[in-house]
């Protein structure tokens, strides 16, 4: 009996830190500055072979500028964002939602 209580507790301390992990991605990726990554060069294998752009280049500076209220410059990156990020937004509640509720079925 004690092993499994021993476990239950370090499981419902790894999804307490799951939840807040989970929480922190949205604050980590605002901190990121979209002028420091505009500077940085291309790792799209796509774009390095050929030198054009695939559907996916800037994309990540098109969410990143989304999240720094950007509208327009995030559309000019790419205009795909208008259907990634709330893609994105509706995995990230999906995933939250159910490590929470594994949480709960726990208690």
């Amino acid at each position: 009996m004690q092993k499994v209580t021993n476990w239950l507790k370090i499981k419902k301390l790894y999804l307490k830190i799951k939840i807040a992990g989970i929480l922190l991605i949205p604050a980590i990726l605002f901190l990121i500055p979209v002028d420091w990554l505009e500077k940085q060069p291309s790792i799209c294998l796509f774009k390095c072979i050929t030198g054009r752009e695939c559907y996916g280049c800037g994309m990540t500076r098109a969410v990143l500028s989304t999240m720094h209220f950007r509208f327009t410059d995030a559309f000019d990156y790419n205009k795909l964002v208008i259907i990634v990020l709330p893609l994105l937004v509706y995995i990230w509640i999906n995933y939250l939602l159910k490590t929470r509720t594994d949480l709960k079925r726990i208690n």
